[in-house]
Formats: structure tokens, sequence, C-alpha cells
């Protein structure tokens, strides 16, 4: 990985954010922590909550306590996924009321269990589903403002669990962050993908984050996006 690279992509990914309208807002640097940069997995927030997460990866609960001082300094409420639970951020995808937690190497039946009774009293229903194929649930499927869910074949271990589904053309074009009500954000790593998108009528946004899918990151988890506590 070339760190230079790596830390001009980062900023570019963040003055797109800038400039559609995304305050952003930098958690403190955990300098022993060299996946940091992949901030979603590092919690879930959903209304005014925020579920700190408890990562499968013993070595990134470093990474727990600048994010919760972040997202606490924004407002929010805050709960924690507790032994014998594990959940990582990735693992998650929400839309509506429903929240999907990918259950496989990273995150446990435990930890979506808790999760679920944590949620339930804001509304939300979720549904644990199986991960064997990718690292976390969000390695293989977003979901577009009207629910239909990306995927890239061969990724998805159980399509039935989703209302819609629409296959891509490129692994990278799995993965799309809602910037506002029509204009999405993708890598420039799915130009096809894209391009079908763009037949559907969304506006797209492509960046360059080429360093950071080596390591198996996307547009999703650069970032937690808040949309009001």
């Amino acid at each position: 990985m070339d760190s230079g690279l790596a830390l001009r992509q980062w900023n570019d990914y963040c003055a797109v954010l800038r400039a559609n309208g995304w305050e952003t807002i930098e958690a403190p640097p955990a300098d022993d922590c060299p996946d940091g940069a992949f901030i979603e997995d590092t919690m879930v927030v959903y209304a005014d909550l925020a579920v700190i997460s408890r990562p499968g990866a013993h070595e990134r609960r470093a990474e727990l306590p600048t994010a919760e001082l972040a997202v606490r300094t924004c407002g929010y409420r805050v709960a924690r996924i507790v032994e014998p639970g594990t959940l990582d951020g990735g693992d998650v995808l929400k839309h509506g009321e429903t929240v999907w937690v990918g259950v496989g190497g990273r995150t446990n039946r435990a930890g979506a269990q808790q999760l679920a009774e944590l949620l339930a009293p804001l509304g939300a229903t979720v549904i644990p589903v199986p991960v064997t194929k990718v690292l976390h649930l969000k390695s293989a499927v977003t979901a577009l403002p009207d629910g239909t869910v990306l995927v890239h074949p061969g990724t998805l271990d159980d399509a039935s669990v989703y209302a819609s589904v629409l296959e891509v053309p490129e692994t990278e074009g799995a993965h799309v962050v809602l910037l506002n009500e029509n204009r999405l954000l993708i890598s420039r790593s799915a130009p096809l993908t894209a391009q079908l998108l763009q037949q559907r009528g969304y506006d797209l946004v492509q960046v360059d984050i080429g360093e950071f899918e080596k390591l198996e990151g996307c547009v999703t988890c650069l970032s937690v996006r808040l949309r009001g506590a």
C-alpha cells in the first residue's frame, strides 16, 4: 500500500462528501491501529443511538474509544455490544426500518441478537444473514434508495432475504453511498456499474480509493454517515 497515495485518496473522498453538503468530522487518531480508516466497523448508528461495536478481530478494538468520543460529541446516545457478542459495523446493512446483520467471521449471533434488542425500541427489525464468501456483509451488498440491493455475482450467501436484487458487473460496483436524494458515491473502479446506475436515473459521483480497496475497503467503510441525532 502506498501511504502517500492513500492519504491523497482519503482527502479526495472527504472533499467529495463536503462538496455534496456533508460536514466531515474526523475522530481523533488511533496511531497504533492501521485499520482505523475503516471507521464504519466501529459502530452502528440508528436514529439517535450509536451502538459501539465489538469487532471480531481483537486488535481492532483499540479503535473504539476515539470513535465513541467523536459520535458522543455529535450528541448521540451510546450503547455497546458486550461479551460474548462480536459485531463489525461493516456487517450491518440498513434500509428503512430493516437492518440486515451478516453473521460470519467477524460478527457472531450473540452480537446480532444484542443489536436487535438495542434497536427494537426504535422500531427496527434485525434480520441475521449468513456471510461466508466475503469479509463483511457490505463487502457484498449495499442498497439503493428504493431498497434494491446491489450485488456482484458469487459474493452473496442468500439473496432471498432481499425483496429486490440487482446484479452488477464489478465487485466494487456493489458498494454505493447515498449522498443526497438521487446522487450516489461509487468507486472509480466500477465504471460499468456507474453506467448501469446512470441508466436507472441516478446521478453518480466517482472517487478513486484504489489503495483502500487493496485492503478490502470500499466507499462505505471509510465513513459513518450521521443523518441527525
